[in-house]
């Protein structure tokens, strides 16, 4: 029967492991390819940890397109144990639950709790992100290729610019340039629904001032929802309809006004009031895809759409691309060795080619490189421990 108890062999290792880690992630050369909420998530993540992070992006500057953005509360949890969370509430429009109405404004009961979220313009989202990052950022940089080295990896932007780093994140959205550089190719399928999405003004609206938390309207094939803003000065809506063609999966595409009004002629006056007061719209055709079979091939590995795109009817998206960052530091600077066993049987960044174990930095050989091996290095190690001493038995918990 195996002890629950972990001996001084055991936290020798863990001690080890850690000041080994701790030194090989000061040394990583981190690049991001992706500028978005989950790059730039990434970015402070890694960067906090004293990583060496460079961020590339494809766009000339952080401006895109207006677009509200909803963080749930899975996501919200994350943002709370960061120093970011003052920030947050600057930019912020707190909201407790969503109201729900049929398409002629009658209420729908649902019975669910009501939970705290938060409601942001994503530009001052990407802003506040980008004023946390402590890394470089570099933007008018279009990644046009990945290559594997010996020791990492290699990225050529459409500039002419040629960037070495140990380890490429590719978080480059749903049409990613690193995904098909390691071998993977999405298949999406539409989803027969384009959404039109906008802002305005709240005070174009005699009731826009008072509009608090998030509004949806459900009717036949179609639904619009609608949130404030900027602290109030901005309304999002996003607006879902049946289409029978083939639209353009970008967020930048322009809408056409009339049509969107045409399609909720009928529906509750809050909704025809906000689509007439649009000045522009902004439409994207739905897919949606398959899983992918692996995230990482060597030293590159994809984050948020590049890695799991989704649709965005529970607008999780950007929560999702924000919770995996989270994790990234862990695999490279956990002290405990049992999660670093459990980590490696589930996520690989490397090709493993190498043996966990025994085995100080020096020894690493170019291009077997196994970011989620075990290292103990015996000049880190005291003079009671066992594998020092030439045991290497020790009693520990059994990793789930």
């Amino acid at each position: 029967m195996m002890s629950s108890a972990i001996d001084d062999s055991s936290l020798c290792e863990i001690e080890c492991s850690a000041k080994w880690v701790e030194r090989m992630a000061e040394r990583l050369n981190i690049a991001i390819v992706g500028a978005g909420v989950g790059g730039l998530s990434a970015a402070v993540a890694l960067s906090a940890r004293g990583m060496t992070v460079t961020v590339f992006e494809g766009a000339e500057s952080p401006r895109e397109a207006g677009a509200g953005l909803s963080i749930p509360p899975n996501a919200l949890i994350l943002l709370n144990r960061t120093a970011l969370c003052g920030e947050l509430e600057k930019i912020t429009t707190r909201s407790q639950g969503l109201t729900r109405r049929t398409s002629m404004g009658e209420p729908i009961s649902t019975g669910s709790p009501t939970v705290l979220s938060y409601q942001v313009h994503r530009v001052e989202f990407l802003e506040m992100l980008l004023g946390a990052v402590k890394g470089s950022v570099r933007f008018g940089h279009r990644c046009m290729a990945v290559e594997a080295t010996q020791s990492g990896a290699r990225l050529t932007f459409a500039n002419g610019m040629v960037y070495g780093a140990d380890v490429v994140i590719g978080a480059d959205g749903i049409h990613s340039v690193v995904q098909r550089h390691i071998g993977l190719t999405a298949h999406p399928k539409s989803e027969g629904i384009v959404a039109y999405r906008g802002l305005v003004p709240s005070q174009k609206l005699s009731w826009g001032a008072e509009l608090r938390g998030l509004h949806m309207w459900m009717g036949e094939g179609r639904s619009f929802i609608c949130f404030p803003v900027s602290q109030g000065r901005l309304i999002n809506i996003v607006a879902f309809v049946p289409t029978m063609h083939d639209m353009e999966e970008t967020w930048s595409a322009p809408g056409d006004l009339r049509a969107l009004a045409a399609e909720y002629e009928s529906w509750d006056a809050p909704v025809r009031d906000l689509i007439a007061a649009l000045e522009h719209t902004f439409r994207w055709g739905i897919y949606d895809r398959p899983p992918l079979p692996y995230w990482s091939r060597g030293h590159v590995t994809l984050l948020g759409d590049a890695a799991h795109p989704m649709v965005p009817h529970f607008g999780q998206g950007a929560a999702q691309a924000m919770r995996m960052p989270s994790r990234l530091p862990s695999f490279w600077s956990t002290p405990n060795a049992t999660r670093f066993r459990r980590a490696s049987r589930r996520i690989r960044i490397s090709d493993g080619s190498g043996p966990a174990g025994c085995r100080p930095p020096h020894d690493w050989p170019a291009g077997s490189t196994d970011l989620w091996a075990i290292p103990h290095s015996r000049k880190d190690c005291g003079p009671g421990c066992r594998r020092r001493n030439g045991s290497s038995r020790t009693t520990r918990r059994r990793p789930p």
